[in-house]
């Protein structure tokens, strides 16, 4: 039986950067007395405000609390929110030495207005298009600095369709890591689905992969999923598919080795941000173990775990170890 301990012991000598779209959640709690004289709108009391790390801020931040050494590679604007989300990475002891800020954007962020523990509204301010050349060449050459001075374990390319992963970012992000020998991980969106050439892991869900391969439908049974890992690979000669499935679990090939890993009964909270976790987690039991069976089952369980907080949260390290030793030890 492998030794959990041991290897959860093993994360914090590992350094692992993202690269992605990242941005600042903002969350407004308030109460309704009354409905506004000038339209029929509810009129929301401010009680409470609060800033959270977003996007795949939320990658680096499941990273670091599991013990990583965690780095964000990503473009802002030249903004108060970018200070603001800066302040928050640097509260956390996230490395973004090597983040870019833009006159040419603004930096992403969402505000949730909230009552009763229900959304009533979200206000979104950001730019989606893709970077321009200048930024893009900033950010490859801030993320060869990277490559050079922190010789990280892994990469992760977290996709929020926000514009930082062009095409060509992409590209060249994936061909340094394999000159240097650097493990990449990829948690995909629809518009650059296969861009993604012969990276290490690629993570989609069911539904992106559906829409990715124009599957009308998609049982989530064994052998259906390992023929969209060979279409998957047709395209990406990527080397392992590890497919998250919500309620029935993940799936992963690598070669000829695929299995199907049932999920957890879990008392399911909020799904949001679970992802986030998932893509983290295999990130980093991989690059400490190159074992892919190991990888699924403790990114399986994570992704379970963090289903049960309400909001978008970061995985608890030692909770997650407790829970990988009592369902697989």
């Amino acid at each position: 039986m492998p030794n959990y301990v041991e290897l959860f012991r093993r994360f914090p000598s590992l350094k692992v950067g993202v690269v992605g779209d990242v941005m600042l959640d903002t969350y407004m709690w308030g109460h309704v007395e009354r409905i506004s004289p000038e339209a029929p709108v509810p009129v929301v009391s401010l009680d409470n405000k609060e800033y959270r790390i977003g996007g795949a801020g939320n990658v680096a931040l499941n990273l670091h609390s599991l013990g990583a050494q965690s780095f964000v590679l990503s473009v802002t604007g030249d903004d108060e929110d970018a200070l603001r989300l800066l302040q928050l990475f640097g509260s956390q002891g996230i490395n973004t030495a090597y983040c870019i800020r833009s006159r040419d954007r603004i930096t992403t962020n969402k505000t949730r207005i909230i009552s009763r523990n229900q959304q009533m509204m979200r206000l979104d301010s950001e730019i989606t298009r893709d970077l321009n050349r200048s930024d893009e060449d900033s950010l490859v050459d801030a993320f060869k600095r990277f490559l050079k001075e922190v010789r990280p374990d892994m990469v992760v390319l977290e996709d929020y369709n926000k514009g930082v992963l062009t095409e060509g970012v992409i590209q060249r992000v994936i061909a340094l890591c394999k000159e240097a020998g650097v493990l990449t991980a990829v948690d995909p969106k629809r518009k650059n689905f296969f861009a993604y050439k012969g990276v290490d892991i690629f993570k989609p869900n069911l539904k992106e992969v559906k829409e990715a391969l124009n599957l009308i439908t998609a049982d989530a049974d064994k052998l259906q999923l390992q023929n969209i890992h060979y279409e998957l690979y047709r395209h990406l000669k990527h080397g392992i598919s590890f497919i998250t499935l919500s309620e029935k679990g993940v799936f992963y090939q690598q070669g000829e080795t695929a299995a199907l890993l049932p999920s957890h009964l879990r008392n399911i909270a909020d799904v949001s941000g679970a992802g986030d976790t998932v893509i983290a987690v295999a990130a980093l039991v991989y690059a400490a173990t190159r074992d892919v069976q190991q990888m699924a089952a403790i990114a399986n369980i994570a992704g379970g775990l963090v289903c049960e907080v309400v909001g978008t949260a970061a995985i608890d390290g030692r909770e997650l170890l407790r829970e990988t030793e009592r369902l697989l030890g």
